[in-house]
């Protein structure tokens, strides 16, 4: 477990970091709104004018239909395309989560990754995309703040205490910045390489359109909130959008969801002119019109569309449904749960607005026991979001219940009818969704990332500062704890913040210290004798690596199936699909992805088939094609087709060459093993090679006493050998070979002849010719990073002496070619996965120079 300890510690400075940025905002917030009046922001948000209102809610509709368009430039790119109205939903809802929702676990990028996953893009094409719009948010941030400095060089920058001379320089270097993209854009060669990825130039038509595209939205974006500043700010568009932009493109750096607390800060700083309270209610406005108005909308649609795919009476409408839906119900689900958390939380710690219906409905003590409950019931809610991320059905069970107590609990609380609405529709979502839910596994199983509890930390902080603002002109007491009042605000908001912080508190430190539930199993003594009865079950031969002795085991619940890995750096990387029935399978990749989560490393799959993609792609994570393997069924296989006449010649030259074929039995292999030994360090040292690992054997002598020995002699002597993988008698393959300095010419090709015959003849089905792997790829040297990456694994990580003159052996016999994936987080860490894995097959990092 070397490798997961390592990334141990640099998987909190992420999360620490935001969480540092997040409380010096909270702490310039703090500082500017030291006079407000919740009253007053309240009484803000009713004096914004109708007209107001509705231009807001027009900028933000032509807005998102924009960011649709970042999407088409970006599949425009990839030169590839999309039916717009795809695009335009796809776009819509991962756009509106994400702007929503800025932890690590909740991302646009991840919705749209889903959401698009149906469209056979690959986990690169996602990333690449992904990056292209970023490019495009940048060059509008840019072109914005560029022109509003030139055009207003005295207001925007005094509002930014930047004077005149300044913001022309300032305005003149962001707009050359963007000048020399469309520039770059424009030439043909100027490749640039970022991380592993490398980066092509759009040409001119895409770069002009990126950076209109993003200048008009960001300009729309800007034109919502400008519409809905109060009339005592008086400021011109051309001066206010500079302040917008980099005031948005603050909040873009700090990852903060839809820059909350960045943006409201630097307004109030450059805006000095306003009353706080009253710039306060405007944001506030815009928060609602530019943001939850789309979340509320896309849950609308995204309910919509999952009871559709409920009661739907044609399959293929209803399959057409699922397709786009079903992939993102837990995230959508998980998300709302985490929102309807904070907001029960922040009605927890915040004081009474309307509070004498409540009187009429709850006696006092029980209005205070309601009140202090709904704090409780939202932090349940954010730790079970966790839960429901990962489809577990007793969370949703769960959350059901507190969903619904909580909406009846902020009826009686006031009659905070607006809290009880969104609590409602997030019910609504999750019981369309319930099918999603299915996993048995207890909630106790789940622990949480760094990110999870920095961000489940900084509501449960943020919700407790804004209800100290919000009470701070309140009556004080000499007795918070123990005061009671229907006025008494600050009493009560100490009460909640302290049952709520000390919840909070208890549960981390709990799940910090607690055991893991699961710890896998290293391969070794009887823990070995136990997988070697389930490899004999298996119907794959590559279950025999299991045997090897160097991974990590992590078996299912019923004990008849297991995922073999190893660590590496920041990878955890999976060997193949989970060994055991089908029915166990989705369980395990679940539990393999939550053990590399908690221990900060990234879950990888290697050497896939297509059976699981459904089960790795609905986890959020992507395929990549690396490979095929040749099979060969053999009931077909005969040596007399008129296409094996080389094969037949190669048989004959065998026998002039004195060579005899056997297969020795596993009981009859430790006598040989000291021969075996000699070709083996023959090989080794004539090919200038070291043991291969992973995902093939090595010459150890307690692994080879459990297998069959493919053997070839001349005049009696061994001269070659090969071990071999059953399974059952589904299929049989070659672990490794080895040839010595006195085996003929054709040795390779005669002993796996001779073994397809013995195959047959033993009544196996199959015969496993290998994988071939990542021999499509581009080796030129303007090829991206990670595909030269995956051509020095080609090259170095071949089980045979010669890989490619195996793969035109295996096309001779004309096999089925299936393909291999590498399935992995879907991000521009895959670079970094290609070298862990390469590190894995040859003992180090490849080349990245051929």
């Amino acid at each position: 477990m070397g490798g997961a300890s390592r990334a141990g510690h640099p998987r909190w400075a992420g999360p620490l970091a935001a969480l540092l940025v997040i409380s010096f905002v909270v702490y310039l917030l703090h500082r500017e709104l030291a006079h407000f009046n919740a009253r007053h922001i309240i009484a803000q948000l009713h004096a914004i004018p109708a007209r107001a209102l509705c231009a807001g809610f027009a900028f933000t509709a032509v807005s998102y239909v924009a960011l649709a368009f970042y999407d088409v430039l970006g599949f425009a790119y990839l030169g590839k395309r999309l039916h717009f109205l795809r695009v335009l939903s796809a776009s819509f809802i991962a756009n509106a989560f994400g702007n929503n929702v800025g932890f690590a676990a909740f991302t646009g990028a991840a919705f749209r990754l889903r959401l698009y996953s149906g469209a056979r893009l690959t986990a690169t094409d996602v990333a690449t995309m992904s990056g292209y719009t970023s490019v495009t948010t940048t060059l509008g941030l840019a072109s914005m703040a560029g022109l509003s400095f030139l055009l207003a060089p005295d207001r925007a920058p005094h509002a930014l205490h930047v004077t005149a001379p300044w913001s022309v320089a300032i305005g003149s270097a962001l707009l050359l910045m963007v000048g020399s993209y469309f520039l770059w854009a424009c030439s043909r060669r100027m490749r640039l390489e970022i991380r592993g990825w490398l980066l092509r130039p759009p040409g001119a038509r895409l770069a002009a359109a990126q950076i209109a595209l993003g200048t008009v939205d960001v300009g729309l974006t800007g034109a919502v909130l400008w519409m809905l500043l109060p009339d005592s700010v008086h400021i011109g568009y051309a001066s206010f959008i500079g302040i917008f932009a980099v005031a948005a493109g603050a909040g873009f750096v700090a990852h903060a969801p839809g820059g909350i607390g960045v943006l409201e800060a630097i307004m109030l700083y450059a805006l000095p002119g306003a009353p706080a309270d009253t710039l306060l209610g405007s944001l506030l406005a815009y928060r609602c019109v530019y943001y939850l108005s789309p979340l509320l909308l896309a849950t609308l649609l995204f309910g919509a569309e999952e009871f559709g795919a409920q009661w739907m009476r044609l399959a293929e409408a209803r399959q057409r449904a699922a397709t786009l839906i079903a992939p993102v119900v837990p995230s959508v689900c998980g998300a709302l749960t985490f929102i309807a958390g904070a907001v029960l939380i922040l009605a927890g710690v915040t004081p009474f607005l309307e509070t004498e219906p409540s009187v009429r409905l709850l006696p006092l003590a029980a209005l205070e026991l309601a009140h202090a409950l709904l704090g409780v019931l939202g932090l349940a809610l954010l730790v079970l979001s966790r839960a429901l991320f990962h489809r577990i059905r007793t969370a949703y069970r769960i959350a059901s219940g507190l969903l619904l107590a909580g909406a009846v609990l902020a009826l009686l609380d006031g009659f905070a009818y607006d809290a009880a609405l969104v609590l409602a529709m997030v019910l609504a979502v999750l019981t369309l969704g319930r099918g999603a839910f299915h996993r048995a596994t207890s909630i106790r199983a789940e622990r949480f990332t760094p990110a999870w509890a920095v961000g489940i930390v900084g509501v449960v902080v943020a919700s407790i500062w804004i209800g100290f603002l919000t009470s701070r002109h309140a009556e004080s007491s000499s007795e918070l704890m123990g005061t009671l009042g229907l006025y008494a605000e600050t009493p009560r908001l100490v009460r909640s913040a302290l049952i709520v912080s000390v919840l909070t508190a208890g549960y981390l430190i709990y799940d910090l210290l607690r055991a893991p539930s699961r710890t896998p199993a290293r391969a070794g003594s009887v823990e070995t004798e136990r997988t070697a009865r389930l490899v004999e079950q298996s119907s794959s031969a590559l279950a025999n690596a299991a045997l090897i002795g160097d991974k990590l085991l992590i078996a299912s619940d019923s004990g008849n199936a297991f995922v073999m890995y190893r660590p590496e750096g920041r990878s955890h990387v999976a060997l193949g699909d989970p060994i055991g029935p089908r029915a166990d399978a989705e369980e395990l990749i679940w539990r393999f992805c939550e053990l590399a989560d908690a221990q900060g490393a990234r879950p990888v799959f290697y050497q896939t088939s297509a059976a699981c993609l459904p089960q790795y792609l609905d986890l959020g994570l992507a395929a990549m094609t690396i490979g095929e393997e040749a099979r060969l069924p053999l009931g077909a296989f005969s040596l007399e087709a008129e296409e094996h006449a080389e094969l037949r010649t190669a048989q004959l030259r065998a026998s002039r060459d004195r060579t005899s074929f056997e297969v020795v039995d596993k009981a009859r292999v430790p006598a040989l093993l000291p021969e075996l030994r000699g070709i083996s360090d023959a090989w080794l040292e004539e090919k200038a090679a070291t043991e291969k690992h992973f995902s093939v054997g090595a010459f150890v002598p307690q692994y080879l006493r459990r297998f069959s020995i493919a053997l070839l002699r001349r005049d009696g002597a061994p001269v070659a050998f090969a071990n071999l993988w059953a399974a059952r008698r589904a299929e049989l393959a070659v672990d490794f070979m080895r040839f010595g300095p006195d085996s003929p010419p054709g040795a390779m090709d005669y002993l796996l002849l001779e073994l397809m015959l013995w195959a047959r003849a033993q009544g196996f089905a199959s015969f496993s010719l290998g994988v071939a792997p990542l021999a499509h790829l581009e080796q030129h040297p303007l090829a991206p990073a990670w595909q030269r990456i995956g051509c020095s694994i080609f090259r170095h990580g071949e089980h045979f002496a010669n890989f490619e003159s195996l793969r035109r052996f295996m096309a001779k016999f004309q096999p089925h070619w299936e393909p291999r994936y590498l399935v992995a987080p879907g991000d521009v860490a895959l670079p970094q996965i290609l070298v862990d894995v390469s590190k894995l097959i040859v003992g180090r990092a490849p080349e990245l120079v051929t």
